[in-house]
């Protein structure tokens, strides 16, 4: 069994994370950590997991006694908390640690941290010992693309994405709040969001000549979650030529589908899968790309990078139905 603990475990991508390994079957969960929430019962923050588990939230104190006996120990403590964790509770911890806030994704900031998109790095995740989970709209958008960066066929790339609410987090803010979200939607960060830097430095790891721009106008949905990233660009292949590159890129790939169908958020939800359509329109290529951001572009991933690190099949503990009524 992988011993696995969570620190930071009462917002959403943590609650995901833990109904996925009470699941796993080879996995168990050691230790759930919360400071505000230390000694009430798991399912009391995570109601969907009441009658699943009796694991108690721990505080810091507890950690030093059960962190050595984790193999891999999760971080979903937020953005800009990471570091703060590795450099003092986690301080001579020998296991694996899997990241995911954005405080190792980039190249300045990583360290010994491999950036964990399986799709384009597996062979570096299979011998890291820590690993920086890609951030949602930046999972989706990436799969959209490194089929044609690894062809070397980019240029000047534009992506509207609409993401539900689970992504701003669970603490509540003005743009979370139900009667805003409710039958309403708003454009942020247009052109600034702080995904941009890991995509911009995947596609030039794949096509180091690469030298265009990524125009990004994230959405805020109204629904809980889910991401739909629409994806264009010019491109001089063919439609035929250009669904064949991304089957065959992808082709090997458990969690990654290429339909010619128009796809659609509930093909996904509540899985670890990804599915894009590709198609021509007169000089541009569009690429439909839909996940759902608290698993394949969150929690999902988390796990599937955990499966790499100890050489089980990458599907185990993912093999997620979506609920499609």
């Amino acid at each position: 069994m992988i011993r696995t603990g969570i620190i930071g475990a009462a917002g959403y991508t943590a609650g995901e994370l833990i109904r996925i390994l009470l699941c796993h079957p080879l996995a168990e969960v050691l230790f759930a950590h919360s400071e505000s929430n230390a000694g009430n019962p798991v399912w009391m923050v995570h109601q969907d997991l009441v009658g699943d588990t009796d694991l108690c939230f721990c505080d810091d104190s507890a950690i030093d006694d059960i962190r050595d006996n984790c193999d891999v120990v999760f971080i979903c403590a937020g953005h800009g908390r990471s570091k703060a964790i590795v450099n003092g509770l986690l301080w001579g911890y020998d296991g694996r640690i899997i990241d995911l806030s954005n405080d190792y994704r980039l190249h300045a900031d990583a360290e010994d941290f491999v950036y964990g998109l399986p799709e384009a790095f597996r062979r570096n995740i299979v011998s890291a010992r820590h690993v920086a989970n890609p951030g949602c709209f930046a999972t989706s958008i990436q799969l959209a693309l490194l089929p044609l960066a690894k062809a070397d066929r980019l240029g000047e790339i534009h992506v509207t994405g609409i993401t539900g609410s689970t992504g701003a987090g669970q603490k509540p803010q003005e743009t979370t709040h139900f009667s805003w979200r409710a039958n309403n939607m708003s454009i942020y960060k247009p052109f600034t969001h702080q995904h941009l830097g890991e995509i911009g430095e995947t596609l030039q790891a794949l096509a180091p000549s690469w030298t265009g721009n990524i125009n990004f106008v994230p959405v805020r949905g109204d629904f809980p979650r889910g991401i739909m990233a629409s994806v264009y660009l010019d491109c001089d292949l063919g439609e035929e030529e250009v669904t064949d590159l991304y089957k065959a890129y992808y082709k090997d790939e458990p969690f990654v589908h290429v339909v010619d169908a128009n796809p659609d958020m509930k093909m996904v939800v509540g899985t670890n899968k990804c599915v894009l359509s590709v198609h021509r329109y007169g000089t541009k290529v569009h690429i439909v790309s839909i996940i759902d951001n608290l698993t394949k572009g969150a929690s999902g991933q988390a796990v599937q990078n955990m499966n790499i690190l100890f050489s089980i099949p990458e599907t185990t503990g993912l093999k997620l139905k979506a609920n499609r009524f």
